[in-house]
């Protein structure tokens, strides 16, 4: 699959439109200079397909390039239906696609327009993983992910009193070490607080825009009233994975039999496993290591990447 780019759009500062400028320089792991939307993060250039933008005109929205934020917009690639990870290369410039729309908080000029906005759930964004130059006419063309690309996880710290700043919770920087020298990619740290509409939030975002392989939680399992976790992640969950829960429980009770009193589930969502741990730093690492063995074939079975379990038990 290729595209050709229709237009380079920056703004020099945030909460202004963006303009056509024709022609930009991309750098690694910044964005493109110039555009108040480069950085060290995840969302350093965003993409459009001009296809969706004229259908959008044809119901009278008369937009034109950058009016909905976006960096590059490109003819012939539908960007919302490619995966996360997906490669985009442009003569020597190489983006990585890390999330699929954005919700959009403050409404954009067009959309105060016309009443709608098409750039949260049809445009994507990308991290510069290789610089360069690039402009109008050029061909941008798509590479899929590769399977033994690395999984990539989420951490999530629930902890009222560690939101408000009242103590330091270790637990979930814990969890992401652990996993980060097991080989994962540590995309991002969340901090919240126990609300379980808020929880629910996020998870949505991780796993349908984010896509990311895994999302670890630690905290907000036990009988405290506010402890909501557990019934978040069932909310948003589409199946469950009753054996790893177990796994940490069984382990769990041959340290200390209070295990029987966490209420962690963990569920799977698209492509994406969600796990609930514990919110301390020592049962998070009692927890992990019952499971971190098994966790890479069983999401590589999840994201198509590897062959299902049947082989192991004929072995056994």
């Amino acid at each position: 699959m290729e595209g050709i780019i229709k237009a380079v759009c920056i703004s020099e500062k945030k909460g202004t439109a963006k303009k056509n400028v024709k022609e930009a320089v991309l750098e690694e792991d910044h964005g493109i200079k110039g555009d108040a939307h480069a950085g060290k993060w995840h969302r350093q250039v965003s993409l459009l397909s001009e296809d969706r933008v004229k259908e959008f005109n044809e119901r009278g929205g008369n937009a034109v390039p950058g009016d909905f934020g976006e960096n590059l917009l490109v003819a012939g690639i539908d960007f919302s239906h490619l995966p996360v990870g997906t490669i985009f290369s442009c003569g020597t410039v190489r983006l990585k696609m890390t999330q699929i729309g954005k919700e959009c908080h403050s409404h954009c000029e067009i959309y105060h327009r016309v009443g709608d906005c098409i750039m949260p759930r049809e445009g994507v964004f990308a991290e510069v993983i290789a610089g360069g130059k690039i402009k109008v006419g050029d061909r941008m063309e798509v590479k899929q992910p590769q399977e033994n690309d690395v999984l990539t996880v989420a951490v999530i710290t629930l902890s009222d009193k560690g939101y408000a700043g009242q103590r330091k919770d270790t637990s979930g920087p814990r969890a992401a070490k652990i996993l980060q020298e097991a080989g994962y990619e540590v995309v991002e740290q969340i901090l919240l607080p126990d609300e379980q509409k808020r929880i629910e939030k996020e998870f949505i975002r991780l796993c349908d825009s984010r896509q990311v392989s895994l999302i670890i939680t630690t905290g907000g399992t036990g009988f405290s009233l506010r402890d909501r976790t557990p019934e978040a992640t069932l909310a948003v969950g589409e199946r469950q994975a009753p054996g790893i829960a177990e796994a940490i429980r069984a382990g769990s009770m041959k340290i200390t039999n209070r295990a029987m009193l966490s209420r962690g589930v963990a569920v799977i969502r698209g492509r994406t496993l969600i796990v609930n741990l514990p919110g301390s730093e020592k049962a998070v690492a009692e927890s992990m290591s019952f499971i971190i063995d098994g966790l890479e074939h069983g999401l590589k079975i999840l994201r198509g990447t590897a062959s299902e379990c049947g082989t192991a038990y004929k072995e056994r």
